[in-house]
């Protein structure tokens, strides 16, 4: 065992409830007086002051030095450049330290560059030696022993011993704790790929996947297993996909995976989408829609019958938007039916209905099937085909709220895609009230994001975009050159990459007398172009320019989603 310094009880009892609750309790002056203190020492001592106290040590890194020694001695590693290890100490002037952080680089056969750091960034950085890898590594370390003792069974009884092992302990953790992590991270999606040598788990987050870990390849099966018994799927069938479906209580709250199966040539890969209820059930504000869009939204929804109909690539947020709409329409006055494939989120006083093209149970099937039900709103998962947006289309004429979702790449295009479908232009007037298209971009870290001064070609972009606007609108843009504008710089709290969560960029198109005369007279992308114009639509490209003068996210990070 490793000794520690003698600690004052408080102190003791921060790191109890630390190591109880994962919460750290941190007086921020005494904080700041301690990293002052520990500039004064450096200057001192001539060697240079490094503050750890938000900064996230690759793993890699960490490996260099093992947990004990750096607990023991009080240095930990920073950060590896070629040959040169970065270290952090707490007494740079103790030679048994110096003799052993000697001792230790030279068997690595590295270099180090000291620095002086403060006992805080010191606990912060042995905290992340106890991670997600650490867990990991314990569940695996003691799967390792269970394997060797089966082992030592008779042939006969471990055939019957091996059909359980995907329920004990070890496998049980280790999926728990992909799955804590996962919510800790705010993934969205968990991808467990197996391969020949190791099993890679990822998370997407913020719409990007990042790789979380490694396991070793002869765990994957029962990985596999563990996550089919959770889903209720068939655990001897490996030759063909499978979908299914669990809960879980995480953070004390209730969160529903979804899980699919797909056999590939080094065995079966598994996908969960992370279904949080918070995520969904966000108001208009959260999402983005701001004002100039929140007042077109809420006449449409407002509308006795109708279409509101969003388009947007996969991922863009559309089924969000529209669960926000369907939390607002829902009360104990209004009979909501849903088709949906898959049921993302469940909602309280909603009829959801899962299709099942297997048995011939599609949209436009269950749609005909909604419409006997007595329904006052009806949510189609996605207008896909001519028979369900004929049906749609129906529905929305004979005194229906109906909200749906379609492939186009803006709000414009949603009236030449419905007619390419077979729907005649008289009937669209009076069907559609709103066509919208979105797009999520990532949101800055409020916490590390940094003001500047926009550059001059970025400043060109914003005015050249804000000249666009009506007058009306752009007294709402009311800033002034020179634009100020922030970029991601990166910190503990958002991982280092400058963005924390995700916020929508909307355009949305309502349908008026002069969209009506367009679409049965003259239907071209450029009188619609011209339309969207004249009704002054703030465009996708312009809403995202709004929430970057509003320092919401980076004009790079918009452009990069707009325009792709």
């Amino acid at each position: 065992m490793v000794a520690r310094k003698e600690t004052n009880n408080s102190e003791n009892r921060e790191d109890d409830l630390t190591e109880e609750t994962g919460i750290e309790i941190v007086d921020g002056a005494k904080s700041n007086s301690k990293i002052e203190e520990s500039k004064k020492r450096a200057d001192g001592l001539k060697i240079p002051y490094i503050d750890l106290n938000d900064k996230e040590i690759p793993i890699e890194v960490l490996k260099e030095i093992p947990e004990e020694a750096a607990a023991f001695y009080g240095f930990v590693p920073v950060s590896r450049k070629g040959n040169v290890l970065e270290i952090g100490m707490v007494n740079p002037e103790n030679l048994k330290a110096r003799d052993a952080l000697r001792f230790i680089i030279r068997s690595g056969g590295l270099e180090a560059k000291i620095y002086l750091i403060d006992e805080i960034g010191l606990k912060k950085v042995l905290k992340q030696y106890r991670s997600f890898r650490g867990e990991i590594k314990k569940a695996l370390q003691e799967l390792g022993k269970e394997l060797e003792a089966r082992e030592k069974i008779r042939p006969k009884e471990r055939k019957e011993e091996a059909k359980s092992i995907s329920a004990e302990a070890p496998i049980t953790r280790i999926v728990a704790i992909i799955l804590n992590n996962a919510i800790e991270s705010k993934a969205s999606d968990i991808h467990i790929e197996p391969s020949e040598k190791r099993t890679r788990v990822r998370f997407r987050i913020d719409g990007l996947l990042q790789i979380s870990l490694f396991l070793p390849n002869e765990v994957h099966p029962s990985v596999v297993s563990r996550i089919k018994i959770l889903s209720d799927l068939k655990i001897d069938e490996s030759r063909i996909p499978q979908d299914g479906r669990f809960s879980a209580v995480i953070a004390s709250r209730k969160i529903d995976f979804r899980v699919s199966t797909f056999p590939t040539e080094g065995g079966e890969k598994v996908v969960l989408r992370v279904l949080d209820p918070l995520s969904a059930l966000s108001d208009f504000s959260q999402l983005g829609v701001e004002k100039y869009n929140l007042d077109i939204l809420e006449r449409a929804i407002e509308e006795p019958f109708g279409a509101i109909l969003i388009s947007g690539p996969t991922g863009s947020g559309k089924t969000t938007t529209l669960y926000a709409i369907l939390t607002r329409l829902n009360d104990e006055k209004t009979n909501i039916v849903s088709l949906e494939d898959p049921i993302e989120y469940y909602v309280e006083g909603v009829s959801q209905s899962q299709i099942r093209p297997e048995i011939n149970y599609t949209f436009a099937s269950g749609l005909r099937h909604i419409l006997r039900q007595d329904p006052d709103v009806i949510m189609v998962g996605e207008i896909r085909d001519q028979e369900t947006a004929s049906l749609a289309i129906h529905a929305a004429l004979t005194g229906h709220i109906l909200l749906s979702t379609i492939h186009t790449n803006n709000a414009i295009g949603v009236i030449p895609r419905l007619v390419d479908m077979g729907i005649s232009t008289f009937l669209l007037p009076s069907a559609v009230n709103l066509a919208m298209a979105q797009r999520l971009v990532r949101r800055l870290c409020e916490k590390c994001k940094k003001e500047i001064e926009a550059p001059k070609q970025v400043s060109d972009e914003i005015e050249k975009e804000l000249a666009e606007l009506t007058p009306e609108q752009r007294k709402m843009f009311s800033w002034k050159k020179p634009f100020k504008i922030c970029r991601p710089v990166g910190c503990r709290e958002c991982g280092n990459k400058g963005t924390k969560g995700r916020v929508a960029v909307y355009e949305m198109l309502s349908m008026t007398p002069e969209l009506e005369k367009i679409i049965n007279e003259s239907l071209t992308e450029s009188k619609l172009e011209e339309e969207a114009k004249r009704q002054g639509m703030v465009t996708m490209k312009q809403d995202g320019i709004f929430k970057v003068l509003k320092g919401l996210i980076s004009f790079e990070e918009m452009l990069r989603v707009v325009e792709e």
